[in-house]
């Protein structure tokens, strides 16, 4: 079976920034509850730009890094629950924003852990041999389904993108595992309100379902690749609260310097928020080729996932 691994990363985040000063203006809230309760201090909100735009500039900043010419990207794939509009995919625009090949495209609807399902779905066409290379997006634009008068959620997410390119990498490089996974009867703690269309969410159920869960899909997928959690570099988790992550990073056993954290810059931006930690990460040489991650998310279904890998290409 082949080995598949991200040759190229790039991220995307708006100008604008909200921050919990901005909240107190306009909801009963405080900065220090937010941060105290979410550990999210501000967050980005795309002014003038849908979800495929966002997905555009993370895209082809991936694909520059990636080393991979847009012509030889064979697939498509665009995790996202706030696509521009019904249809046409994001996916679709984006293969059209990039000029590439009529390659085959689609977007993949796991909510927050939509970014994993894309990499894990991904990594099958290639270990297959059907594709070679394949370009996995993370984004949205989440303010535009927010309801700003509900504090329990408004203070909570921002808009943002991040993708990689995925191929073939040497046999100690690349995804050893994956864990993926949802539960159907959670499906009314966390939906976009059919009239509204704005989100609505049981923060009590929620937040119980993602500190038993993220914890343990991490022990799987670090069990799945035959590693020890102490063989583990960086948990990568996704974005929603503080408490929820140190919940996972505590199940594994692990020092907060090892888990990343980006949620006080950024929110919680869906599917963007593991790429965008990545990056971070990347960006302060807190990753480096050879490091075990443990990537980690769920979201609304209610869905889960995770994935081991070992970070480089060769």
């Amino acid at each position: 079976m082949k080995n598949v691994g991200v040759f190229g990363l790039g991220t995307y985040v708006p100008e604008k920034v909200f921050t919990n000063h901005d909240f107190e203006k306009i909801l009963d809230t405080s900065d220090e509850w937010i941060t105290e309760m979410t550990g999210i201090k501000e967050r980005r909100f795309a002014e003038g730009m849908e979800t495929s735009d966002m997905a555009y500039e993370a895209a082809v900043e991936a694909i520059d890094n990636s080393g991979v010419a847009a012509e030889d990207i064979d697939l498509v794939i665009v995790a996202t629950s706030t696509g521009d509009q019904q249809f046409p995919t994001v996916a679709t625009m984006l293969q059209q924003k990039l000029g590439l090949r009529p390659v085959p495209t689609m977007d993949q609807l796991a909510a927050c852990t939509g970014f994993i399902y894309g990499m894990v779905t991904g990594a099958q066409f290639i270990q297959t041999g059907t594709y070679k290379h394949v370009l996995v997006v993370g984004a949205d634009k989440l303010s535009k389904i927010t309801d700003f008068n509900d504090r329990s959620t408004a203070v909570l997410f921002g808009d943002g993108a991040g993708a990689v390119v995925l191929g073939e990498v040497e046999e100690e490089f690349g995804i050893k595992s994956f864990d993926l996974g949802s539960d159907g009867s959670g499906s009314d703690y966390l939906y976009d309100e059919r009239d509204t269309g704005t989100l609505r969410m049981n923060g009590r159920e929620v937040f119980k379902f993602a500190v038993r869960q993220m914890g343990e899909s991490s022990v799987i997928v670090t069990e799945k690749a035959g590693l020890t959690k102490a063989d583990i570099d960086m948990l990568v988790p996704h974005q929603a609260n503080i408490r929820i992550m140190n919940a996972a990073r505590e199940r594994m056993e692990m020092p907060p310097e090892r888990m990343s954290s980006t949620i006080d810059k950024y929110g919680n931006t869906s599917a963007a928020s593991i790429p965008l930690s990545i990056h971070h990460e990347l960006k302060n040489d807190r990753i480096k080729s050879g490091d075990n991650l443990i990537l980690v998310g769920f979201g609304g279904g209610l869905t889960w996932g995770s994935i081991c890998m070992t970070w480089g290409v060769k």
